[in-house]
């Protein structure tokens, strides 16, 4: 199989389903983006040394996949033969949260970023997760149900990632960085 079709040489692409957009369509630029945020998420995974965090975090480049396959559809029938983001995805976000936060100190400010290079690398993809969910948004109908779900997904993704952060700069590091604002 050639890696390369020549489809694309004059600027369009096909979504999932067969419908050729341009390159710079909102929808291509959604995937993308979660495209992106799943590299970010595999670079973490190769530099943590935690086996049962590699084993997590395969699981959510898997998961991302099948996000951007979704917003990659081109209608709501296509997107329902990829594999769905399921509300069990979601709460299975929520609940490692909760465990990771049990070992972590309260909040008491914000935080920078940094830390760790863990750390650093997670509020990286943090970030890119939310750029991911607002140009899901736009790209998308969010009252269609897998996009809805992939956007819920994405917003608690980020959060995760948040956390997941903070536990990185803790565990590895010299722990959060406090924001110090200037006082004029």
């Amino acid at each position: 199989m050639k890696i390369y079709t020549k489809t694309g040489d004059k600027g369009e692409t096909s979504l999932i389903g067969g419908k050729r957009v341009p390159k710079y369509d909102d929808r291509v630029e959604a995937y993308g983006t979660i495209d992106e945020l799943n590299s970010h998420i595999g670079l973490i995974r190769d530099i943590t040394e935690d086996e049962d965090q590699k084993a997590m975090l395969l699981l959510l480049q898997n998961q991302l996949f099948a996000a951007a396959s979704i917003v990659a559809s081109d209608s709501e029938t296509t997107m329902k033969k990829m594999p769905q983001i399921l509300p069990e995805n979601i709460t299975a976000l929520e609940r490692m949260m909760d465990e990771m936060n049990e070992d972590l100190p309260p909040l008491k400010s914000f935080i920078l970023p940094g830390g760790h290079l863990l750390a650093s690398q997670t509020h990286i993809a943090r970030t890119i997760c939310r750029r991911a969910e607002r140009l899901s948004l736009k790209a998308t109908n969010p009252n269609i149900e897998p996009i809805n779900m992939v956007t819920k997904y994405l917003n608690r993704l980020s959060d995760f990632l948040f956390v997941l952060a903070r536990q990185f700069a803790n565990k590895n590091g010299n722990g959060d960085i406090s924001w110090q604002a200037e006082k004029n």
